[in-house]
């Protein structure tokens, strides 16, 4: 570096520093989730406590769950007969909040979204069960929407969580099997290779989106939590993160449920099933063929904790 230079390094410091990224440490205390049986705190589907519950304790953060099982983004889009994320949980979050039923400092609060997996799995963009004319990218808008709507109303401090693989899955893996989500006659090794697509293409297109989105909105921090990473890295590397008693597996499931072609997955009675019990379940990288394992959501919860707390960057990109 030539000496004349320094003294515009120097002049350039102040403007750097004025331009921080993410909360600050231990700002945080209050978590807001939404989204689907990922985040669903009150109807857990690993088996035990959804990662939520977790991060609560593990923060400690004063926990407001709205995410429900089963919810996509917008039922305009793709319809569940459940609460969607813009058109029920926001709504009622936003309610509670003017009603006095729940109370929230919007400067030490953090809103969290981990939705997709039902948008666009079977029912729906995978199988063609969407909205007339609804594609990926409607999807993945309305999740990035949902930042500018949760700002609008206060919000300053978001976490999104990117979809994770799903073709890891029992579900959408290529050895695939007839399950309790689909039965029916179908290609693993298309689906699997489908899901793949649409996974890493949703991805980028909300990192794109929410790069876009972030200098039009003054004092918010939009981190993007990798979800898609974290858990490629523990199907990689399942010592580093499963820890029970059984063989590691990531594969496989804790609550296995295998039907006869073609059979109706609301009878049970046709099915063979396999249940890990006790400290076994924690081998497992999956609960059953779609969802996380408990384990595997402790390991969610620590990192999104790390996340906010600013102790960890690892699985973090705080854009603003």
């Amino acid at each position: 570096m030539r000496p004349s230079s320094l003294p515009l390094l120097l002049a350039a410091l102040p403007l750097a520093l004025a331009w921080p990224t993410g909360p600050e440490p231990n700002q945080i205390t209050t978590l807001v989730t939404f989204g689907d049986s990922y985040t669903d705190a009150a109807n857990p589907a690993d088996g035990g406590s959804a990662w939520p519950t977790y991060a609560a304790a593990y923060g400690p953060f004063t926990l407001l769950p709205y995410a429900v099982s089963g919810a996509t983004c917008s039922n305009n889009l793709t319809y569940r007969p459940v609460s969607p994320v813009m058109e029920g949980q926001v709504p009622l979050f936003i309610e509670e909040v003017r009603n006095g039923s729940v109370q929230v400092r919007w400067e030490d609060t953090a809103v969290t979204l981990w939705i997709g997996t039902n948008d666009v799995g079977v029912h729906e963009l995978l199988t063609g069960g969407q909205r007339p004319g609804v594609t990926l990218v409607n999807t993945t808008r309305c999740a990035v929407d949902w930042v500018r709507v949760m700002y609008a109303y206060g919000a300053r401090t978001f976490v999104f969580q990117n979809m994770l693989p799903l073709q890891l899955t029992p579900l959408y893996s290529a050895s695939s099997y007839p399950n309790r989500y689909w039965s029916l006659q179908r290609n693993a090794t298309e689906w699997n290779v489908f899901m793949t697509e649409i996974t890493t293409t949703s991805n980028a297109l909300s990192r794109l989106m929410l790069e876009s989105l972030a200098p039009a909105l003054p004092g918010a921090h939009i981190g993007i939590f990798d979800s898609y990473a974290l858990f490629s890295a523990m199907h990689a590397e399942p010592s580093a993160y499963l820890n029970g008693t059984a063989p590691l597996n990531v594969t496989g499931c804790v609550n296995s449920c295998v039907f006869p072609l073609n059979a109706s997955v609301s009878d049970t009675s046709s099915a063979r099933c396999t249940v890990a019990e006790g400290s076994d379940r924690d081998s497992f990288l999956w609960y059953d063929e779609l969802h996380p394992s408990e384990q595997s959501d402790r390991v969610v919860a620590r990192e999104i904790t790390a996340a906010i707390k600013r102790t960890s960057e690892q699985w973090i990109t705080w854009l603003s």
